[in-house]
């Protein structure tokens, strides 16, 4: 037909949800060519006619100019006869066929909805659920795919004329953003006292109003409720922290914008942009000096976390304010996050003073997302709104579809098909019913969303781990029970788009052992499918079991039982504090009640905390570990030696850590200049086994996973003394390197073993 062309055309990814279609639908006009665009279970697909040069000039185009919250994975077209079409179209959802589309995250508020926000002449002045196609919530609104309204939880607001206009005007940014809405059509606000009864006033100013007076709000968000409180407030800080249970645990805190973050920590580029970008998550920062924060912000911590506003809501309250609010999880401790109405107002009713609400349903709950700038780029630590769901996309196939069921604590699970590996949201420690209940609907939902039906089940090893419990309580699946530091460096592996093998150091608190020891400093040899336990750190009693891990000073005991075995040196501080149950520990720890032996870095960790004074007991998972790094003074260059027995496996000995520890102690050692030396220890205590597991086995790149790698003192000295001793180091970038990523690495096994058996 005059020598047009027609293509059909493909686009698979995050594809709606992100104004693609609007997007093709303009750029088609623009190039004068006919045709459709249209959404299916798959994601967009397309057919476009014209001349072959604007054909092609449409096809170069979707990927260079695609919006902002598009991520495309595979652009596929195929020539089909032409038909000799004038328009350009927008087609109907297609449904049926395998789900294969993306669900984009929840996206911070653009710039185009917050000029609106805040202009008086603008019909949605003010509004606190103004959202466009380039932003807004997406993953905890959506019930179903495809994509549109009616699966979504603003199925039960009707547009009103003018915002029905909008999402149908193919040259509006609206055009068919589903969740698009108005104060007379879409959400609205109220504010409420902890007994339901309705506080007079404007919500928003009202709401401030308290917050100014010291009371704590608790804030309907985009994937549950907040509590929050002026971050300058002592009293009203302290207020929240008692009645939430949260002893020492930092709190995370919300500024209007980078300027006011820059107030109140150092914020290099790269913090910059993770702060500024749509993801809007949680940063760690550095803090100055002189911070106004209320001390029980961040008791004792350098570290503040700090985000800026990511809803219309949040920028109002912030704004009405005048500065900073504490924006801490809605739950007591160890409970998922509250999302439901009624049931945030009977478990925060305790808490929270008030209560501002709205009628726009929450499907799941998401947690804000943690991350920190390390080696000049972003480490995330909790990855959940604003990530979730986009897969972690790889380079090889899962042959069979596959359910990875994570750990324990920073419990995650990870649904897997194709080449895409579905890493859920923060679920939290699998320690109670409602976290588990919070687990197992998750689970559900995402083999809805993305259509999965596991073949496969990963699993820990570890028995009594909850999550362990429900996979081998699932019917008509292979179970794969995949070792917990194995976990951990295929974690590290998928995360690099790599299958090994390599020397993979994996470093935490604890992981069950095949052995039927507690593991946790693991120098493995290993790729995707399998691994040798090549060394591992020197093994101690963990005196108490899991007494040991609330309780540090019991690790310093065992440590220094078995570094001086004919009696610990006189006047140690950590012995002396805990006199009255010294002895009875240590007979406990030699008699093995109770007591596994353990290769634990993160116990390590824990010993040298407590003979430093750092603290004896923890109230929350870490806590003593991360206290000891931001004790230790960065510009210290000395380094305590740890001997290397041969093996195999090889053993690092901890021992010789601790005795220089006391040594420098007794000599009268500053302790941040200890701390130093003992990070500068282990660091090259790694190198050096790594050095000599090349050696042997002739690798060259090392995976460092664990959470004992989140620490960026230790991790920066082993990245930088690894490669200046040419090695090639693997570190995390798309998921945590603590637990939340275990079930990442759990898939990867199972697909690596699939793909070895010929699958």
């Amino acid at each position: 037909m005059d020598g047009r062309v027609r293509n059909q055309v493909r686009v698979e990814g995050v594809v709606q949800g992100v104004g693609f279609r609007p997007f093709v639908h303009q750029l088609a006009n623009r190039l004068g060519l006919a045709g459709s665009v249209g959404n299916d279970a798959r994601g967009v697909f397309v057919e476009v006619e014209g001349p072959p040069a604007a054909v092609e000039a449409f096809l170069l185009a979707l990927e260079r100019e695609a919006p902002p919250l598009a991520v495309i994975d595979r652009v596929t077209a195929r020539p089909v006869p032409a038909r000799g079409g004038t328009r350009f179209e927008i087609a109907p959802s297609a449904p049926g066929g395998e789900r294969q589309a993306l669900v984009s995250a929840d996206s911070a508020t653009c710039a185009d909805c917050l000029r609106e926000l805040r202009d008086e002449g603008d019909r949605r002045y003010r509004y606190p659920f103004v959202n466009c196609t380039n932003c807004g919530p997406r993953f905890t609104i959506v019930r179903d795919v495809p994509y549109d309204r009616p699966n979504t939880t603003m199925a039960g607001f009707a547009m009103c004329a003018d915002c029905a206009a909008e999402y149908h005007d193919p040259a509006d940014r609206r055009f068919h953003a589903q969740p698009v809405c108005c104060p007379a059509c879409g959400p609205a606000l109220r504010l409420v006292g902890r007994d339901g009864t309705p506080v007079a006033g404007e919500p928003v100013a009202a709401a401030a109003g308290l917050l100014a007076a010291g009371q704590v709000v608790a804030v309907k968000g985009l994937g549950g409720y907040h509590l929050a409180a002026d971050a300058a407030s002592e009293p009203a800080v302290a207020a929240l922290r008692a009645r939430k249970h949260r002893e020492d645990k930092p709190f995370a805190v919300m500024a209007a914008d980078t300027g006011a973050a820059r107030r109140l920590c150092v914020v290099g580029e790269v913090e910059a942009a993770m702060l500024d970008s749509p993801r809007r998550p949680i940063v760690l920062l550095r803090r100055r000096p002189g911070t106004p924060v209320a001390p029980s912000v961040a008791p004792g911590n350098r570290f503040l976390g700090v985000m800026l506003p990511y809803t219309p809501l949040h920028h109002l309250l912030l704004a009405e304010l005048g500065r900073p609010l504490v924006l801490t999880s809605g739950n007591a401790s160890d409970e998922p996050i509250a999302y439901l109405d009624a049931d945030a107002l009977e478990r925060l009713g305790g808490i929270a003073d008030a209560f501002l609400l709205h009628d726009r349903p929450i499907h799941i709950r998401t947690d804000d997302s943690v991350v920190r700038a390390a080696g000049g780029r972003e480490l995330p630590l909790r990855r959940s709104r604003g990530y979730v769901p986009q897969p972690v996309a790889l380079p090889w196939p899962f042959p069979r579809q596959v359910l990875a069921c994570g750990a324990e604590l920073k419990s995650t699970f990870c649904l897997a098909k194709g080449s895409h590996a579905f890493v859920s949201h923060h679920i939290g420690d699998l320690e109670n019913y409602e976290t588990l209940r919070s687990f197992t609907e998750g689970i559900e939902h995402f083999q809805r969303l993305f259509d999965v039906t596991p073949e496969v089940v990963a699993h820990d090893l570890h028995p009594e781990y909850l999550s362990t419990k429900y996979a081998l309580e699932r019917d008509r699946v292979e179970l794969l029970a995949v070792q917990h530091h194995h976990a951990h460096v295929a974690a590290c592996l998928a995360d690099n788009g790599q299958t090994g093998p390599v020397i993979g150091i994996g470093f935490d608190g604890l992981g069950y052992g095949p052995d039927g020891t507690v593991w946790g400093g693991e120098l493995l040899v290993a790729d995707l499918a399998g691994y040798e336990r090549a060394g591992h750190l020197e093994q101690v009693a963990l005196p108490g079991g899991a007494a040991a891990i609330r309780e540090p000073w019991r690790m310093a005991a065992a440590y220094l039982d078995a570094a001086y075995p004919d009696g610990v040196p006189v006047g140690l501080g950590v012995a002396a504090r805990n006199a009255d149950r010294w002895d009875r520990v240590l007979a406990v720890a030699r008699a093995g009640v109770q007591s596994p032996p353990t290769s634990s870095a993160g116990r390590l960790f824990d010993a040298v905390a407590a003979i430093l004074g750092v603290r004896d007991a923890v109230n929350y998972e870490g806590q003593a570990a991360i206290e000891l790094e931001q004790l230790a003074d960065p510009a210290e260059t000395g380094a305590y030696r740890a001997g290397i027995a041969a093996g195999p496996p090889l053993r690092v000995l901890g021992t010789d850590l601790v005795r220089a520890v006391v040594d420098d102690l007794g000599a009268g050692a500053e302790p941040a200049v200890v701390a130093a030396r003992f990070h500068n220890g282990v660091a090259t205590a790694v190198v050096e086994a790594a050095a000599a597991l090349r050696e042997r086995t002739g690798l060259a790149t090392v995976a460092l996973s664990g959470g004992v790698f989140q620490n960026l003192l230790l991790l920066g000295r082993v990245v930088a003394w690894l490669e200046a001793r040419g090695f090639l180091v693997l570190t995390h970038s798309r998921v945590p390197p603590n637990d939340a990523g275990i079930s990442l690495g759990q898939a990867a096994v199972a697909a690596a073993r699939d793909r070895a058996a010929g699958r």
